[in-house]
Parts: C-alpha cells; sequence; structure tokens
C-alpha cells in the first residue's frame, strides 16, 4: 500500500499570517508616532548665536506664554521653582539650567525666575534661543 502525502505532519511553516500582522503594525505605528511627539508651544526668540557645548545633560525650565512654569516638561509654582531646583541639584556637580522661555514674555518676570534660579544655587543659565534662519 502507498501512503497519502497528505495523512503525514507538514514540515513547512507558513509565515504569510505573520508578514500580515507585521505589515499590519507596521502601519499603525507609522500612522501614531507623529502623534506621540508633542511638545510645548514655546515661541522662542531667534538670534544669530552659535550654540554652547555641555558636558552633562543639562535641565530646562521652560516660561510658556501664560507664565507657566516648566521644569523638565512638569508644571511648576514660582513660589516652588527654587525647592524643587534644589532637590534636582542636590546630588548634582555641575548646575547648568536651560531658560526656555516664549518671546512674548515680559522680561521682568524672566529676570525674576532667572532670580529665583541663582538663588536655588544654579551656577549657569544659558537662555534657549533659534537661528534666525530657521523658522
Amino acid at each position: 500500500m502507498k501512503a497519502d502525502k497528505g495523512s503525514g505532519p507538514l514540515s513547512d511553516i507558513n509565515v504569510i499570517p505573520l508578514v500580515d500582522i507585521m505589515l499590519v503594525l507596521l502601519i499603525i505605528f507609522m500612522i501614531t508616532s507623529p502623534m506621540m511627539q508633542h511638545g510645548i508651544g514655546v515661541d522662542i526668540p531667534k538670534v544669530t548665536a552659535k550654540p554652547l557645548p555641555t558636558k552633562d545633560e543639562p535641565q530646562v525650565v521652560t516660561v510658556t506664554k501664560d507664565r507657566q512654569l516648566l521644569v523638565n516638561d512638569k508644571a511648576v509654582n514660582l513660589d516652588d521653582l527654587k525647592p524643587t531646583l534644589q532637590f534636582i541639584f542636590a546630588n548634582r556637580d555641575g548646575r547648568e539650567i536651560l531658560l526656555k522661555a516664549d518671546s512674548s514674555v515680559a522680561y521682568g518676570f524672566i529676570a525674576h525666575c532667572m532670580a529665583t534660579i541663582r538663588e536655588a544655587g544654579v551656577e549657569k543659565i544659558s537662555l534657549v534661543t533659534k537661528p534666525i534662519d530657521e523658522n
């Protein structure tokens, strides 16, 4: 008697369902990844200065158009700015802050924020700007 060809176990793997699932996941990630990149809308002033080199990754203090303060994208009250920065820099040697402020915020408020940052013991405050030719 002759054995049927289809009665034994299959030895090849069907990869078509795997490829279908991978293509669907690829399309989903391609569509959703631009949506995951969100930021804070801050209109940074434009200047001709070159960027400064840094050793460590500095902390960022952001001042939004409505004078809301953010330390590394976390909202902070102006009264809590000094203790927050003191906590962040408690065990660090290099104390550097990047101050990223909206260009429509009054100079007096920015100066007050800079004074508060200095009181927290930060040695270096750098203002974040954009090159003039960048939109």
